[in-house]
Protein backbone atom coordinates (compact mmCIF):
# COMPACT_ATOMS: atom_id res chain seq x y z
CA UNK A 1 0.00 0.00 0.00
CA UNK A 2 1.00 3.68 -0.50
CA UNK A 3 -0.59 5.40 2.02
CA UNK A 4 -2.11 2.63 4.47
CA UNK A 5 -5.37 4.19 4.23
CA UNK A 6 -8.47 1.96 3.40
CA UNK A 7 -11.43 3.76 2.29
CA UNK A 8 -14.63 2.00 3.93
CA UNK A 9 -18.26 2.70 3.78
CA UNK A 10 -19.45 4.24 6.61
CA UNK A 11 -17.69 4.86 10.10
CA UNK A 12 -15.87 3.49 12.23
CA UNK A 13 -17.67 0.50 14.40
CA UNK A 14 -19.25 -0.01 11.08
CA UNK A 15 -19.14 -3.75 9.21
CA UNK A 16 -16.58 -2.29 6.62
CA UNK A 17 -14.69 -1.16 9.70
CA UNK A 18 -15.06 -4.59 10.42
CA UNK A 19 -13.63 -6.74 7.02
CA UNK A 20 -11.05 -3.40 7.01
CA UNK A 21 -9.45 -4.78 9.93
CA UNK A 22 -9.94 -8.70 9.51
CA UNK A 23 -8.35 -8.51 5.94
CA UNK A 24 -5.04 -6.29 6.42
CA UNK A 25 -4.86 -8.11 10.29
CA UNK A 26 -4.35 -4.76 11.65
CA UNK A 27 -5.64 -1.80 13.15
CA UNK A 28 -6.07 0.52 9.35
CA UNK A 29 -6.12 4.34 9.14
CA UNK A 30 -9.81 4.57 7.25
CA UNK A 31 -11.41 6.77 5.52
CA UNK A 32 -14.66 6.82 6.66
CA UNK A 33 -17.38 7.65 3.45
CA UNK A 34 -21.31 7.59 4.06
CA UNK A 35 -21.79 6.77 0.32
CA UNK A 36 -20.33 4.43 -2.18
CA UNK A 37 -19.72 7.26 -4.42
CA UNK A 38 -17.95 8.69 -1.70
CA UNK A 39 -15.58 5.70 -1.36
CA UNK A 40 -15.04 6.00 -5.23
CA UNK A 41 -13.97 9.25 -5.69
CA UNK A 42 -11.64 8.92 -2.43
CA UNK A 43 -9.33 5.93 -4.40
CA UNK A 44 -9.54 7.76 -7.77
CA UNK A 45 -8.48 11.09 -5.98
CA UNK A 46 -5.73 9.24 -4.06
CA UNK A 47 -6.86 9.57 -0.64
CA UNK A 48 -6.87 6.31 -0.09
CA UNK A 49 -4.82 3.72 -1.50
CA UNK A 50 -7.29 0.71 -1.12
CA UNK A 51 -11.23 0.59 -0.86
CA UNK A 52 -13.48 -1.86 0.77
CA UNK A 53 -17.02 -2.08 -1.14
CA UNK A 54 -19.36 -4.49 -0.12
CA UNK A 55 -21.05 -5.99 -3.13
CA UNK A 56 -23.35 -8.90 -2.20
CA UNK A 57 -25.58 -10.46 0.84
CA UNK A 58 -26.65 -13.78 1.00
CA UNK A 59 -30.06 -12.83 1.83
CA UNK A 60 -30.50 -9.54 -0.10
CA UNK A 61 -28.61 -10.70 -2.83
CA UNK A 62 -26.07 -8.10 -5.00
CA UNK A 63 -25.92 -4.54 -4.41
CA UNK A 64 -26.02 -3.98 -8.20
CA UNK A 65 -25.28 -0.43 -8.44
CA UNK A 66 -21.85 -1.28 -7.19
CA UNK A 67 -20.80 -3.46 -9.84
CA UNK A 68 -21.77 -0.87 -12.08
CA UNK A 69 -19.65 1.93 -10.24
CA UNK A 70 -16.71 -0.79 -10.40
CA UNK A 71 -16.70 -0.83 -14.02
CA UNK A 72 -17.54 2.87 -15.23
CA UNK A 73 -14.89 3.77 -12.86
CA UNK A 74 -12.67 0.97 -14.23
CA UNK A 75 -11.32 -0.31 -10.87
CA UNK A 76 -9.99 -3.58 -10.40
CA UNK A 77 -10.72 -6.00 -7.82
CA UNK A 78 -7.28 -7.66 -5.89
CA UNK A 79 -9.32 -9.66 -3.51
CA UNK A 80 -12.26 -10.74 -1.19
CA UNK A 81 -13.40 -11.06 2.31
CA UNK A 82 -16.37 -12.72 3.70
CA UNK A 83 -17.96 -11.24 7.06
CA UNK A 84 -20.93 -12.99 9.31
CA UNK A 85 -23.31 -10.66 9.51
CA UNK A 86 -24.73 -10.30 13.05
CA UNK A 87 -27.24 -7.22 13.26
CA UNK A 88 -28.01 -6.32 17.04
CA UNK A 89 -31.14 -4.00 17.70
CA UNK A 90 -29.55 -1.07 20.32
CA UNK A 91 -30.40 2.02 21.87
CA UNK A 92 -29.29 4.53 24.80
CA UNK A 93 -28.82 2.95 27.83
CA UNK A 94 -32.01 2.16 30.17
CA UNK A 95 -34.49 1.82 27.71
CA UNK A 96 -36.33 -1.11 26.48
CA UNK A 97 -37.97 -2.58 23.71
CA UNK A 98 -41.05 -1.00 24.51
CA UNK A 99 -39.87 2.61 24.74
CA UNK A 100 -38.67 2.42 21.19
CA UNK A 101 -41.08 4.40 18.39
CA UNK A 102 -37.97 4.18 15.73
CA UNK A 103 -35.43 2.08 14.46
CA UNK A 104 -32.85 3.35 12.16
CA UNK A 105 -30.63 2.03 9.89
CA UNK A 106 -29.21 1.29 6.62
CA UNK A 107 -31.68 0.02 4.19
CA UNK A 108 -30.09 -3.29 3.80
CA UNK A 109 -29.97 -3.98 7.75
CA UNK A 110 -33.76 -3.25 7.74
CA UNK A 111 -34.72 -5.72 5.29
CA UNK A 112 -32.08 -8.19 6.72
CA UNK A 113 -34.27 -7.55 10.33
CA UNK A 114 -37.88 -7.78 8.70
CA UNK A 115 -39.22 -10.80 10.75
CA UNK A 116 -37.87 -10.05 13.96
CA UNK A 117 -39.14 -6.21 12.93
CA UNK A 118 -43.14 -7.22 11.91
CA UNK A 119 -43.61 -8.30 15.44
CA UNK A 120 -43.32 -4.51 16.72
CA UNK A 121 -45.86 -2.97 14.25
CA UNK A 122 -46.02 0.57 15.97
CA UNK A 123 -42.33 1.61 15.74
CA UNK A 124 -41.69 3.14 12.01
CA UNK A 125 -38.74 1.97 10.07
CA UNK A 126 -36.50 5.12 8.74
CA UNK A 127 -33.32 4.18 6.38
CA UNK A 128 -30.08 5.52 6.86
CA UNK A 129 -26.53 5.78 5.24
CA UNK A 130 -24.84 3.95 7.55
CA UNK A 131 -25.88 1.69 10.34
CA UNK A 132 -22.23 2.66 12.74
CA UNK A 133 -23.34 6.16 11.99
CA UNK A 134 -26.84 5.88 13.14
CA UNK A 135 -25.85 4.52 16.62
CA UNK A 136 -23.29 6.70 16.90
CA UNK A 137 -25.71 9.80 16.15
CA UNK A 138 -28.10 8.46 18.85
CA UNK A 139 -25.11 8.55 21.56
CA UNK A 140 -24.12 12.01 20.51
CA UNK A 141 -28.08 13.71 20.52
CA UNK A 142 -28.99 11.34 23.21
CA UNK A 143 -31.91 9.92 21.37
CA UNK A 144 -34.43 8.23 23.60
CA UNK A 145 -36.84 6.44 21.68
CA UNK A 146 -34.45 5.80 18.61
CA UNK A 147 -32.73 2.42 18.07
CA UNK A 148 -30.23 1.10 15.75
CA UNK A 149 -29.60 -1.79 13.96
CA UNK A 150 -26.06 -2.15 13.55
CA UNK A 151 -22.96 -4.41 14.79
CA UNK A 152 -22.10 -5.50 18.68
CA UNK A 153 -18.71 -3.61 17.84
CA UNK A 154 -21.05 -0.19 17.13
CA UNK A 155 -22.93 -1.03 20.36
CA UNK A 156 -19.82 -0.86 22.53
CA UNK A 157 -17.59 1.92 20.45
CA UNK A 158 -20.39 4.61 20.96
CA UNK A 159 -22.15 3.11 24.27
CA UNK A 160 -24.85 1.82 23.59
CA UNK A 161 -26.90 -1.43 25.05
CA UNK A 162 -28.13 -3.86 22.75
CA UNK A 163 -31.90 -4.77 23.46
CA UNK A 164 -32.11 -7.71 20.79
CA UNK A 165 -29.17 -9.54 20.19
CA UNK A 166 -28.85 -10.93 16.59
CA UNK A 167 -31.91 -9.91 14.85
CA UNK A 168 -31.21 -11.09 11.34
CA UNK A 169 -34.10 -13.10 10.16
CA UNK A 170 -31.03 -16.10 8.38
CA UNK A 171 -28.94 -16.33 11.31
CA UNK A 172 -26.37 -17.68 8.82
CA UNK A 173 -26.45 -13.98 7.37
CA UNK A 174 -22.80 -13.28 4.72
CA UNK A 175 -21.80 -10.44 3.06
CA UNK A 176 -19.37 -10.75 0.39
CA UNK A 177 -16.56 -7.94 0.46
CA UNK A 178 -14.65 -6.44 -2.41
CA UNK A 179 -11.07 -4.76 -2.07
CA UNK A 180 -10.22 -2.67 -4.69
CA UNK A 181 -7.79 -0.39 -6.19
CA UNK A 182 -7.35 2.16 -9.16
CA UNK A 183 -4.16 -0.50 -10.55
CA UNK A 184 -4.09 -3.82 -10.64
CA UNK A 185 -2.60 -5.89 -8.14
CA UNK A 186 -0.10 -8.42 -9.37
CA UNK A 187 -1.15 -11.69 -7.97
CA UNK A 188 1.06 -14.59 -9.23
CA UNK A 189 -1.17 -17.18 -11.70
CA UNK A 190 -0.45 -20.26 -9.10
CA UNK A 191 -2.41 -18.13 -6.50
CA UNK A 192 -5.26 -16.69 -8.69
CA UNK A 193 -8.72 -18.87 -8.17
CA UNK A 194 -11.21 -16.56 -9.28
CA UNK A 195 -12.19 -13.64 -11.31
CA UNK A 196 -14.73 -11.48 -11.86
CA UNK A 197 -15.45 -10.74 -15.61
CA UNK A 198 -17.60 -8.47 -17.35
CA UNK A 199 -19.34 -9.53 -21.03
CA UNK A 200 -21.95 -8.20 -23.94
CA UNK A 201 -23.20 -10.13 -26.13
CA UNK A 202 -24.81 -10.09 -29.22
CA UNK A 203 -28.66 -10.25 -29.07
CA UNK A 204 -29.61 -13.25 -30.42
CA UNK A 205 -30.46 -17.07 -29.65
CA UNK A 206 -28.29 -19.17 -27.73
CA UNK A 207 -25.40 -16.47 -27.01
CA UNK A 208 -25.90 -17.13 -23.87
CA UNK A 209 -25.96 -20.31 -23.63
CA UNK A 210 -22.87 -20.99 -25.58
CA UNK A 211 -20.86 -18.79 -23.62
CA UNK A 212 -21.84 -20.71 -20.33
CA UNK A 213 -21.02 -24.20 -22.30
CA UNK A 214 -17.72 -22.71 -22.75
CA UNK A 215 -17.14 -22.14 -19.20
CA UNK A 216 -18.14 -25.39 -18.24
CA UNK A 217 -15.94 -27.34 -20.99
CA UNK A 218 -13.32 -25.16 -19.71
CA UNK A 219 -13.67 -25.97 -15.87
CA UNK A 220 -15.06 -22.69 -14.73
CA UNK A 221 -17.68 -22.92 -11.64
CA UNK A 222 -19.46 -19.99 -11.73
CA UNK A 223 -20.39 -18.66 -8.21
CA UNK A 224 -22.55 -15.76 -9.69
CA UNK A 225 -24.11 -14.38 -12.86
CA UNK A 226 -25.96 -10.48 -12.50
CA UNK A 227 -27.27 -8.59 -15.81
CA UNK A 228 -27.55 -5.48 -15.95
CA UNK A 229 -29.18 -3.75 -18.95
CA UNK A 230 -27.26 -1.09 -21.38
CA UNK A 231 -29.45 1.90 -20.66
CA UNK A 232 -27.90 3.31 -23.85
CA UNK A 233 -29.16 0.51 -26.06
CA UNK A 234 -32.35 -1.40 -25.43
CA UNK A 235 -33.15 -4.26 -24.73
CA UNK A 236 -28.93 -5.28 -24.80
CA UNK A 237 -27.33 -6.57 -21.66
CA UNK A 238 -23.97 -6.25 -19.84
CA UNK A 239 -23.49 -9.79 -17.76
CA UNK A 240 -21.17 -9.68 -14.69
CA UNK A 241 -20.20 -13.50 -13.73
CA UNK A 242 -17.74 -14.53 -10.99
CA UNK A 243 -15.60 -17.80 -11.82
CA UNK A 244 -13.49 -20.02 -9.80
CA UNK A 245 -11.27 -22.32 -11.15
CA UNK A 246 -8.83 -24.97 -9.93
CA UNK A 247 -5.81 -24.45 -12.49
CA UNK A 248 -4.78 -20.59 -14.34
CA UNK A 249 -4.56 -22.79 -17.59
CA UNK A 250 -8.24 -23.52 -17.73
CA UNK A 251 -9.26 -20.35 -16.66
CA UNK A 252 -6.96 -18.41 -19.88
CA UNK A 253 -8.04 -20.39 -22.29
CA UNK A 254 -12.34 -19.93 -21.56
CA UNK A 255 -10.71 -16.29 -21.70
CA UNK A 256 -9.20 -16.23 -24.63
CA UNK A 257 -12.28 -18.02 -26.32
CA UNK A 258 -14.63 -15.63 -24.70
CA UNK A 259 -13.38 -12.57 -26.29
CA UNK A 260 -13.56 -13.87 -29.30
CA UNK A 261 -17.04 -14.65 -28.77
CA UNK A 262 -18.86 -11.39 -26.40
CA UNK A 263 -18.99 -8.21 -28.22
CA UNK A 264 -17.22 -6.97 -25.64
CA UNK A 265 -14.70 -8.44 -22.80
CA UNK A 266 -13.63 -7.02 -19.29
CA UNK A 267 -11.61 -8.55 -16.31
CA UNK A 268 -12.69 -6.72 -13.40
CA UNK A 269 -10.65 -8.42 -10.97
CA UNK A 270 -8.55 -11.98 -10.93
CA UNK A 271 -7.55 -12.80 -7.53
CA UNK A 272 -7.37 -15.38 -4.74
CA UNK A 273 -10.31 -17.47 -4.03
CA UNK A 274 -10.63 -17.12 -0.24
CA UNK A 275 -13.50 -19.89 -0.06
CA UNK A 276 -10.89 -22.31 -0.59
Amino acid sequence: MINNIIAIQGIKGSFHHQVAQEYYQQNVAVDECLSFEELIDSLLSGKCDQAVMAIENSIAGPIIPNYALIDKNNLHIIGEHYLNINQNLMALKGQRIEDITEVHSHPMAILQCMDFLKKYPNIKLVEDKDTAETARRIQQNQLKGIAAIASETAAEMYGLEILAPKIQTIKNNMTRFVILKKENSFVPESEIRRASIKFELDHKRGSLAAVLNVMSDCKMNLTKIQSLPKIETPWKYSFFVDITFEKYEDYAKAKSLLVIMAEYFKVLGEYKNTKD
